[in-house]
């Protein structure tokens, strides 16, 4: 299993998931442009020193990545999916994908990936914070 990030757009997310991917012993896929500058100091600030301890793949768009995981299933966290994420089938090697954060995916990206799944919520809520998102997720997928 691998953890993904669709351009995001906050690094302090980025290094909270590079923390959570290293902790659960995990490589994080980053697809780019990412929405600030990727600089291993930002990131640091949340991420610690737990970088060092897992790998990072960064791709320069989602046919990149596509491309290069063809053995993997891409799993979108997504608030427009219709099945729940705990009656969801996870697989040993799927790719849990979160969108960013200001926006999601675009329409050819949730075309192209094998599954969607939903946190439900209450209703008028919009969304949880992407690094939250995929470590409930995450935990039911493991």
């Amino acid at each position: 299993m691998k953890v993904c990030m669709y351009r995001p757009d906050i690094a302090g997310n980025v290094g909270t998931i590079i923390r959570l991917a290293a902790c659960m012993g995990l490589e994080v896929d980053i697809i780019e442009p990412c929405g600030f500058p990727f600089n291993i100091e930002q990131i640091r600030r949340s991420g610690m020193d737990y970088i060092e301890y897992t790998k990072i793949n960064r791709y320069v768009s989602f046919e990149d990545f596509k491309e290069k995981n063809k053995n993997s299933r891409i799993i979108l966290l997504s608030t427009k999916a219709k099945q729940s994420y705990t009656t969801f089938k996870f697989q040993e090697n799927d790719i849990l994908m979160v969108g960013r954060e200001s926006a999601g995916v675009p329409d050819e990206v949730h075309n192209a990936v094998d599954s969607e799944v939903l946190i439900p919520m209450k209703n008028n809520m919009r969304s949880i914070n992407v690094a939250i998102s995929l470590a409930m997720v995450l935990g039911e997928a493991m």
